[in-house]
């Protein structure tokens, strides 16, 4: 009886949230097929079958899929390079989902593991200050601005020219989605409470408020996507960029959606659910989309827990389509900003932000450069950025972290123990590398050569290096040849491991012969010889 109310709870939630998300995402699909130029209807389309194979075939349980702002962009580019023809952008569309199903084929989204944490928090805070920023004016009763910028400066003309009946049923809404309490919630979401009590009291007391408008009917055509020798080239490129675009937008809302709900997504099955999803959207003029970030947290806060809830979200879209449009027709567009609002707060890091304070310096330099990039400039933008710099941190780290000594030292500088007089007298040196030794580290060790001058035989001690790259391989050849040059004999000791790394390399200043993995022997080796020498 346990299992069966937790299966019928679960089912709650993921008809609740798909529903909450498909009215969430009705106006966004409507907008984005206008600003497309392929016309609302192909926003429709693209959202209901993206959203249904997305999640049903995709690597994300609560993730919703639908046309996106970076996908639109690029798809009305591609619309525009081939002079309109809906046929050809659509073959940009079919290259785009080609692309995405051999990148999960070839396990490419694995790589999105690889992403800090301080990456993904300042994305997620900068997703949710963009939305609150985006539907302030929405709130307001004023005509929404198309970047989190543009919001930012038109607020005061905004404000002066607010709607008091919008205002009214925002803040109503929020009221709603703020107070509501937990054992309502639990039955129904507060959302979609909002959104149905909202609209009723709008058209039951006649508001003259934006609303969401008429809604395209019927089922799309079949069409072929298609193309010619004079435009492939075209076709091509065009698609590998939706397809990389929509792989990078869907893995990173993926991120936001492991982060909420505290699962892991599979990345690859992902990668080719939205490359089906995006594939026949080109056989039904659909717009390409990818993972959306704000309807996945609207589903994952509204109860969404499992597949079902994309597959409402997409049946709810199409039954829209199919004759209930003028059920959503009158709903506001106030309500659905104050309910985006509270996810937008809901959204924010605040796991890290309590941290500010006490966090790594270098990890909160991060997570804000990203914040501020995602806000001012561009979701895929900013973590580029931010992957860009956690890896120079790192590298940085890693530098400071490795040691080149030089053993025993110069006379001018040598506090000697032990037998390391001897080891000065008889002309060995120990040239000691500790820590990463790679391209970051490698300099430093060209910059111990003139330590070494005048003696018998340099012995390089590698046996601390965890890793060598060829940068470091490189170093470490070009530091033998001058010293050969200056007839000092080498021996390189390294660790069982990246021994047959260096026998493969072959390089002529980094022969087999002066290859060794243990240094007590290489020492007593090179005593001998300078014995020998001497002898």
């Amino acid at each position: 009886m346990g299992d069966l109310g937790k299966a019928f709870g679960r089912l709650r939630g993921d008809f609740f949230g798909g529903l909450t998300a498909g009215v969430v995402a009705l106006p966004l699909a409507l907008a984005f097929g206008v600003a497309s130029g392929a016309g609302a209807a192909a926003g429709l389309y693209g959202a209901i079958v993206l959203g249904l194979v997305a999640a049903l075939c995709g690597g994300t349980r609560t993730q919703i899929s639908g046309p996106t702002g970076p996908m639109t962009v690029v798809f009305a580019s591609a619309l525009l390079a081939v002079g309109g023809n809906i046929g050809l952008a659509m073959a940009a569309v079919l290259v785009g989902g080609l692309v995405q199903i051999a990148l999960g084929l070839l396990r490419a989204g694995g790589m999105v593991r690889f992403i800090p944490y301080p990456v993904v928090s300042g994305f997620m805070s900068g997703v949710g200050v963009i939305i609150v920023l985006l539907q302030t004016a929405p709130l307001l009763g004023a005509t929404p601005q198309s970047s989190p910028l543009g919001a930012a400066l038109a607020l005061p003309d905004v404000i002066a020219a607010f709607n008091g009946q919008a205002l009214l049923l925002g803040f109503l809404t929020l009221l709603v989605v703020f107070r509501m309490p937990m054992a309502v919630s639990r039955i129904v979401p507060a959302p979609l409470v909002a959104l149905i009590a909202m609209t009723a009291l709008s058209v039951a007391a006649g508001f003259t408020v934006p609303v969401i408008g008429d809604i395209p009917a019927g089922l799309p055509d079949l069409m072929l996507p298609s193309v010619s020798l004079e435009t492939w080239t075209t076709v091509l490129v065009l698609g590998i960029t939706l397809g990389m675009l929509g792989a990078i937008d869907s893995l990173l809302t993926s991120l936001v959606a492991d982060s909420i709900t505290r699962t892991r997504h599979q990345s690859n099955r992902e990668l080719i659910g939205q490359g089906l999803g995006n594939l026949l959207c080109a056989f039904v003029g659909g717009l390409p989309g990818a993972g959306a970030t704000m309807r996945t947290v609207v589903n994952i806060k509204s109860g969404g827990r499992g597949r079902a809830s994309g597959v409402m979200h997409s049946l709810f879209l199409l039954a829209l389509l199919l004759g209930l449009g003028p059920l959503a027709s009158e709903i506001p567009l106030a309500v659905l900003a104050g309910i985006l609002i509270k996810v937008g707060i809901d959204i924010l890091d605040y796991r890290l932000l309590r941290l500010l304070r006490t966090a790594p310096r270098t990890d909160v330099a991060v997570m804000l450069a990203v914040f501020v990039l995602t806000v001012l400039v561009d979701l895929i933008v900013a973590v580029g950025v931010g992957v860009v710099l956690s890896m120079a941190l790192i590298i940085h780290q890693l530098v400071r972290q490795a040691r080149f000594n030089v053993r025993p030292l110069p006379h001018a500088e040598r506090v000697l123990e032990g037998d390391g007089g001897a080891d000065l007298e008889s002309g060995i040196r120990v040239i000691e590398i500790d820590g990463a030794f790679f391209f970051g580290s490698a300099s430093q060790l060209l910059d111990r050569v003139d330590q070494v001058i005048g003696t018998r035989i340099a012995l390089f001690d590698c046996s601390r290096v965890p890793f060598m790259d060829l940068s470091a391989q490189f170093a470490l050849e070009e530091m033998i040849e001058r010293l050969r040059a200056q007839d000092i004999e080498t021996l390189v000791v390294v660790p069982t491991a990246i021994l047959p790394q260096l026998q493969r390399l072959r390089a002529p200043c980094l022969p087999v012969a002066i290859l060794r993995d243990d240094l007590p022997s290489a020492l007593a080796e090179a005593r001998q010889r300078v014995a020998a020498q001497a002898g």
